[in-house]
């Protein structure tokens, strides 16, 4: 008749209906019991068939299955009473559902009381017993299985498991039972369905045992159910918590987490699920203390068996005010789960408060709710409230229990994320609060800088500077402090301090990072306590650009060499000596000088920049290089675009700093130098010299303050100083600075002039007429330097 009926072997008689009425299919059984050929009913209305029409009901459409005794119309005309059992089938596709009636032939069939196998099945089985034969038509089933099934055990004889509904179970359990009569062998299947007699679904344990005879002859199957439901839902539940353990709390982000939370629990234990925290600005942070109505309540995620989550009132990030009869706020301040139905009316008068709430109810039926506090630590962080409305039964004392397990999982990671969180912005803020706001303008270079914290470890100890210098130059510093933390960014306002204060007395970047290492070394022993070092390390790259000459020395501690950037060439890395990282104390650091082409661009960086879980530490700097090549606009445009190309979408592993600086040039004619005698009645010359040279730089208004200013330097160093002593002016559109230099490592300083006294005000006034003064030593003597600045148009 069908693949569907590999034993058609008139066993029982079986007809296919279509939903209008009309023979679909005609088995050979239905021809030996009426007589019709398929040929004279397929196609024709079904009715044709009916001795008598009258008092028969045929089955609803909201019916699925139908039995009854009909009087059907034999081909010679006398009529057949017979038990019929119809079911609906539904296409698995788009095509027409059918109706299949069957009964079944019980002719050759021994009677129960007759049948030996029946009565030893019937005598073994503890439970709702059926048992079918070699063949797989059914023999018999207990009292038990007929209840359960709703249908006369004496009329079900001689159908399959297949005439019975029409449902994916009963397929397979023929499956098994055909492996039970092939192996010989118990076969078990479980599954969770509905049966006839029950109002909602359980789940049943079908066992199937072969039944042999005295001569080891398999004679058929015994097959028992068992309701082991409570054991079901207990092993879902425990597999519940252990995808919560799994599934809940994979990153620091608290958003995410309750995301994670609410997903994990529909549908295996709501339909809906919505996750709100107490709104941390409403409590400074944390609700440590007694919680008083109404709550504002921020919703950070929800979750829904249905697409967008329809159910909603509230969408993730808005805040909501709950007052203190809502579940929500009796939950949180009461501290423990309150479980509400709506047919008893537990919702009512929260229901009538909000109306949004009183449509959505009606709209999808929503018949129960379970609000369960949100508590870690003694802290109250929020609540989850459970929704049911698709599943028919409401929320049980195991609910409640597996609820509040999985809850209390999510608190703590939720918990755990919102320290971290705070930490995080607060290492953060200490981070900005050290780093520079902005990159001062100089007429050394042109730059630009980045810095990015980590997206998982956080706030790291990565820093830069660009510090302007005496005599136009500047300098350029990147740092990496192992760690990351408040400990880190605190370390690395430390250093960065440190370099500020070593870079004004001009240090040379090899001296420089000798002393940086001294620091490191005793914030290293500050740290471990018992005089151990190793408690902090950092690495570090100081380099110096002098705009006059053009020469940029640099020197580096464990740090990665810039890459360089000439205007018309390929980018490469500048060879440094590698210098060991700050912290290990008693080695030598060397410094390199090299000569730069005016627009060359200069990158620094920290190691986060280029080391990457997705490729090795050459292929970052190889791509690094290739980007900053085929940047030729703006260095705040390069660093993003650099930024973009390295780092991965979801942020980078480690936290990076990232600083560009192009570099400029200073004319020729912008400097003036003069060798000065060591004679006190030549300085008036020098001043006239410096008077005619700021005329021709059209600078004259800076001649009265310039004259003094170099007067009393060229006087000092004839007067204190030794041969030879040379004068240098240098000047931009802001700044003029007077350089005079000798061969004496003695550094002036002020001092209190007495009235009476006729000298010792020189370096007072210098002070008090120029912008900044300063003394940097050299290899040769020193520089005594003044500042004045220039009135821009």
């Amino acid at each position: 008749m069908s693949p569907d009926y590999p034993f058609d072997d008139a066993s029982a008689a079986r007809a296919v209906i279509h939903e209008d009425g009309t023979v679909a299919a005609w088995s050979e059984g239905a021809r030996r019991l009426l007589g019709h050929l398929p040929s004279q009913v397929v196609g024709r209305p079904a009715a044709e068939l009916l001795a008598d029409s009258q008092g028969i009901r045929p089955p609803g459409t909201a019916e699925e299955r139908w039995s009854g005794t009909l009087a059907l119309r034999h081909s010679d005309g006398h009529t057949v009473s017979v038990w019929v059992l119809a079911h609906l089938r539904r296409p698995g596709g788009d095509g027409p559902a059918t109706w299949l009636a069957v009964t079944p032939l019980t002719d050759g069939c021994p009677s129960p009381e007759d049948d030996d196998l029946m009565r030893i099945a019937l005598t073994q089985s503890p439970c709702a017993t059926m048992v079918f034969d070699e063949r797989l038509r059914l023999h018999g089933v207990n009292d038990a299985m007929a209840e359960l099934v709703e249908l006369p055990a004496a009329r079900v004889r001689g159908l399959r498991t297949t005439d019975f509904g029409a449902g994916p179970q009963y397929a397979e359990i023929e499956t098994y039972l055909r492996r039970a009569l092939a192996t010989g062998e118990r076969q078990e299947m479980q599954t969770y369905m509905k049966a006839t007699s029950e109002t909602r679904a359980h789940a049943w344990l079908a066992r199937m045992a072969p039944l042999t005879d005295a001569a080891g002859r398999v004679r058929g199957v015994c097959v028992t159910a068992h309701d082991f439901t409570e054991h079901f839902l207990a092993r879902e539940r425990l597999q519940l918590v252990n995808e919560a353990s799994v599934r809940i709390g994979t990153t620091l982000d608290i958003t995410r987490t309750a995301r994670e939370l609410a997903e994990v629990c529909v549908p295996a234990l709501a339909d809906f699920v919505s996750v709100d925290l107490l709104d941390p600005q409403e409590y400074g942070g944390e609700a440590t203390g007694p919680l008083t109505a109404p709550l504002r309540l921020r919703r950070a995620a929800h979750h829904s068996i249905n697409p967008d989550a329809p159910e909603a009132v509230a969408e993730p990030g808005q805040v909501d005010t709950y007052p203190g009869i809502s579940p929500q706020a009796t939950s949180l301040i009461a501290g423990r789960t309150v479980v509400t139905a709506v047919p008893t009316g537990d919702l009512d008068e929260w229901r009538a408060w909000d109306e949004r709430r009183v449509q959505r109810v009606k709209e999808f039926g929503i018949h129960s709710t379970m609000s369960v506090p949100l508590l870690a630590r003694g802290t109250s962080l929020g609540v989850v409230v459970f929704t049911r409305y698709r599943r028919p039964d409401p929320f049980s004392s195991d609910d409640v229990l597996l609820a509040e397990e999985v809850t209390a999982r999510a608190a703590v990671c939720i918990d755990n994320a919102r320290r971290y969180s705070r930490e995080r912005e607060t290492a953060l803020a200490l981070q900005r609060s050290l780093l520079p706001r902005s990159l001062p303008r100089t007429a050394a270079v042109d730059a630009a800088s980045r810095y990015l914290p980590a997206a998982r470890a956080g706030v790291g100890g990565d820093w830069f500077d660009v510090i302007p210098l005496s005599g136009m130059r500047v300098a350029m510093v990147v740092g990496d402090v192992v760690g990351h933390g408040i400990q880190a960014s605190a370390t690395m306002g430390r250093l960065r301090t440190a370099v500020r204060t070593l870079a004004d007395i001009d240090l040379a970047p090899d001296e420089l990072l000798t002393h940086l290492d001294d620091l490191v070394v005793r914030l290293s022993e500050e740290a471990g306590g018992d005089g151990s070092t190793g408690e902090v390390g950092a690495t570090c790259l100081y380099a110096v650009y002098d705009p006059v000459s053009r020469r940029c020395a640099m020197a580096r501690a464990g740090h990665p060499s810039p890459l360089l950037l000439p205007p018309d060439g390929t980018p490469r890395r500048v060879e440094l000596p590698a210098g060991p990282p700050l912290g290990l104390g008693g080695l030598p650091f060397e410094s390199a000088e090299l000569h730069l082409t005016e627009g060359t661009v200069l990158a620094f960086y920290t190691d986060g920049l280029v080391e990457s879980r997705e490729r090795d530490v050459d292929a970052g700097h190889r791509l690094l290089s290739d980007t900053l090549a085929a940047s030729s606009g703006p260095l705040e445009e390069t660093c993003d675009r650099v930024l973009h190309a390295l780092l991965p979408q979801g942020g980078a592993a480690d936290d990076v700093a990232l600083l560009l600086a192009r570099t400029r040039g200073l004319p020729a004619s912008q400097v003036a130098t003069w060798d000065i005698p060591a004679d006190p009645a030549l300085v008036a010359p020098i001043r006239k010299q410096v008077v005619d040279r700021l005329a021709r730089w059209s600078l004259s208004e800076a001649s009265f303050t310039a004259e003094l200013v170099v007067s009393e330097l060229v006087t000092n160093a004839i007067r204190y100083g030794a041969r030879p002593i040379r004068l240098r002016l240098i000047h931009d559109a802001a700044t003029l600075i007077c350089e005079v230099s000798d061969t004496n490592h003695t550094a002036p300083h002020l001092r209190r002039a007495k009235t009476w006294d006729e000298g010792g005000r020189g370096l007072l006034l210098v002070a008090q007429l120029t912008q900044r003064w300063g003394t940097r030593h050299t290899a040769d003597g020193k520089t005594i330097w003044a500042e004045i600045g220039l009135l821009e148009e």
